[in-house]
């Protein structure tokens, strides 16, 4: 025990003697690297971000609400991304990382990017809505809740025509989206036991986000939608306020859910995503060699990705089941249930469709999308 404490008080000293000298990235670097530890590997990796920045023409700060050892149960990337970029750009880019929260969450970090206060950040598709609306169409439940329909959606040219031209008016460029997993339903200890049936949700109060269509769903699947900032959602669960919730296993881990929650059942409505974006002037300012670089990096990053999806997955799993917490998949027949009740072939979500595709035309384009597999393949839960 007191070797481990010696060896805590070693790493913690070196990481302040890091970012002390202004190297918070070498810093953070050398803690994800694993080797804050020993000196003298910190202070190389120090001096090779130091070279790195130095012999950058460009400064990208890009900004995450995740510590970087997130990735291993929520695969958001952001330690691959930065090195990514750096090498596909021939070192012409250097990236800053802000991870954590440093620079705010959410929709804070979406409006940072906006405004040009920093170059690229990441956060949900539910929180980039607001800024370009039609990215909200992944909310429409049964649509491209799993991941591979997801990923065949995002990556397909139908995307790119009818939504990005809408991203990009707003001043964003989407890099590259990023896949979690689908949404779950999340049942807390001394709630309503497992839900498998929609008939199981009849009258549960369940936490929703703001999302008009998350609360329609969840209304149309016989639950009580309880609206609840993500901030209180854990007190509201644990008090009861609220009995359910639906963000994916690898959020429930990385937020501290897990000993709080009884059931969580695999329904694939909805995908609990994400994207990086970058402030569209900023990257129209680049030379075409570093933007193709830069593009590139996504494209090796959404790969890696893709990849590791299934392994986090498992690691929240595993981490939940030592916790108490049962899993419950659904067969094809149940999944037509939750469908047949709440899916996005419904007339009640004909009205959105039109709203935020622009014609329903357009909206048969990205269903055909959806169902179409593309080069890429990811595993679904």
């Amino acid at each position: 025990m007191k070797k481990y404490d010696e060896l805590k008080s070693t790493e913690r000293r070196n990481f302040l003697k890091l970012a002390g000298r202004g190297s918070l990235t070498a810093a953070l670097v050398a803690g994800a690297a694993g080797v804050l530890w020993s000196e003298q590997a910190s202070a190389q990796i120090a001096a090779e971000e130091k070279q790195r920045e130095a012999a950058a023409d460009h400064i990208m700060t890009l900004a995450t609400a995740y510590i970087l050892g997130a990735s291993r149960s929520y695969p958001i990337m952001q330690l691959d991304l930065k090195e990514n970029i750096q090498n596909a750009t021939n070192g012409k880019v250097y990236v800053k990382l802000a991870p954590g929260g440093q620079l705010g969450a959410g929709g804070a970090l979406a409006q940072a990017v906006q405004g040009g206060t920093i170059q690229a950040a990441q956060h949900s598709l539910s929180n980039f809505a607001p800024f370009a609306s039609a990215v909200d169409l992944i909310n429409m439940p049964y649509f491209c809740g799993s991941n591979q329909r997801f990923t065949n959606l995002v990556t397909s040219d139908a995307w790119k025509k009818e939504v990005h031209p809408k991203v990009e008016a707003s001043g964003f460029k989407a890099l590259f989206y990023v896949v979690i997993d689908p949404r779950v339903v999340a049942v807390r200890k001394g709630g309503a036991g497992a839900v498998i049936t929609p008939g199981d949700l009849d009258g549960v109060k369940f936490r929703v986000p703001g999302s008009a269509m998350l609360q329609q769903y969840y209304r149309m699947v016989g639950a009580n939608p309880t609206p609840v900032a993500w901030g209180e959602t854990p007190s509201a669960i644990k008090q009861g306020v609220a009995d359910a919730l639906d963000p994916s296993v690898g959020a429930l881990y990385v937020f501290g859910f897990k000993d709080i929650l009884s059931h969580v059942t695999f329904t694939q409505a909805v995908p609990d995503s994400q994207v990086y974006s970058m402030n569209l002037e900023w990257f129209n300012s680049l030379p075409s060699d570093v933007q193709e670089g830069i593009e590139f990096a996504g494209e090796i990053t959404a790969a890696q990705n893709l990849a590791k999806v299934p392994a986090a997955r498992s690691y929240a799993m595993s981490e939940l089941v030592k916790a108490g917490v049962e899993f419950h998949s659904l067969s094809e027949d149940q999944l037509a249930e939750w469908q047949e009740a709440g899916g996005y072939q419904r007339s009640e979500w004909d009205q959105f469709k039109v709203e935020l595709a622009g014609s329903m035309d357009a909206f048969d384009k990205l269903e055909e999308a959806a169902n179409t597999r593309g080069r890429y393949y990811v595993h679904d839960a």
